[in-house]
């Protein structure tokens, strides 16, 4: 049992940290579901994959899913106004919908239809090979540092994309860098741990640390906590009861909110905006 969990187990602890970063960016923006959305389009560009003829560890499947990641990314950029007529968030859930519904369509046309929709949406942690974790850690890293260098702009678009364009930044540009990096990262780690939990980590993890603290550095180490306490939970239920690891460490994500917004009721309110990094 400790052979079978040694992978899952590496890639639940060291991929999450960039998702958790991310996922803070997204809070902050107002715009929630745009992982699941990018995270759908990802799972769509596999099944075109599989549909025609690509195994799904093949690098053409990865290929085809950071090219439809990159049109969703193309997408959100372009739907972000500063006079909406319609609420970007309508736009991104319509994106969500459509892209599921095409991937249900491409995946009508596979003999292993079924089961490759259920591995988009749980991904195969409990099967992930080694050198694909290693793979995208390395890619999170180099992404990391990105953002750490960008920090500023990255940052300052998401607080406040008004005051960001009167400074003289080009909002629509660094949107869409944004986006594109977004996309990477949501695509690589899909193929690993599906749809839901790529959510999951992005979402539920800044969700908790805004209950809790309003700097950005506290928000980064509470969120990182709560999918590293969640992670490991996780894993200890699935290799007790035999369950599916992501849709377990979903739960268990989902039971840690609810407890941190029933202990944010006994924390003092903390006004004021969240600090920049650096």
């Amino acid at each position: 049992m400790l052979l079978l969990m040694k992978w899952p187990l590496i890639a639940s602890l060291a991929l999450p940290w960039l998702l958790v970063y991310l996922g803070l960016h997204i809070v902050k923006r107002g715009v929630i579901f745009v992982d699941l959305a990018l995270a759908q389009m990802a799972a769509f560009g596999t099944c075109v994959a599989i549909l025609v003829g690509y195994d799904v560890h093949d690098w053409q499947n990865f290929a085809f899913s950071m090219a439809f990641t990159f049109c969703g990314a193309v997408l959100l950029t372009f739907t972000r106004m500063r006079n909406q007529r319609v609420p970007q968030e309508a736009l991104i859930g319509i994106l969500y919908v459509v892209s599921a519904a095409a991937a249900i369509l491409a995946l009508s046309k596979s003999s292993g239809g079924k089961e490759e929709l259920q591995r988009s949406l749980v991904g195969e942690l409990l099967v992930v090979p080694p050198e694909e974790v290693v793979k995208t850690f390395l890619l999170f890293v180099v992404i990391g540092i990105v953002h750490f260098l960008f920090r500023r702009r990255f940052l300052g678009i998401s607080d406040n994309p008004d005051a960001a364009a009167r400074s003289g930044v080009n909002v629509r540009l660094w949107d869409f860098v944004f986006y594109v990096i977004f996309g990477v990262v949501v695509t690589s780690f899909v193929h690993i741990g599906g749809v839901l939990l790529a959510f999951s980590y992005l979402v539920i993890p800044a969700v908790c640390a805004a209950f809790l603290v309003n700097s950005m550095v506290a928000r980064f180490a509470v969120g990182w906590t709560v999918a590293t306490f969640g992670s490991l939970a996780s894993l200890f239920v699935t290799a007790r009861v035999d369950l599916p690891i992501g849709a377990a460490t979903v739960c268990v994500l989902g039971l840690l909110l609810v407890l941190v917004s029933i202990a944010s009721s006994f924390v003092p309110a903390r006004p004021g905006p969240a600090k920049k990094l650096g």
